[in-house]
């Protein structure tokens, strides 16, 4: 999938047609995770939450980003952490 000229290959880029319910996004700008297992404390979001159904009002809470810039990651690079 090519994203939208504005954003980078792996960019959410807004399109919840590309979001799988377990995908894991990481802001382009201070790389703050988020994790649908976590949830997200600051905006009160539970865990299970899947970043396509989060609020619109949603941003990142460390940075204040908007979703549209998050880039997937690969479930393997949250996993080799662990």
């Amino acid at each position: 999938m090519d994203a939208p000229p504005d954003f980078p290959d792996g960019s959410y880029g807004g399109d919840d047609k590309k979001l799988k319910d377990d995908c894991v996004l990481e802001c382009k700008i201070c790389w703050h995770v988020y994790n649908p297992e976590d949830g997200d404390d600051y905006w009160q979001v539970p865990p299970g939450t899947p970043f396509s159904k989060l609020p619109e009002h949603w941003s990142c809470p460390n940075c204040d980003a908007a979703k549209s810039g998050f880039m997937v990651m690969e479930r393997s690079d949250i996993e080799s952490d662990s």
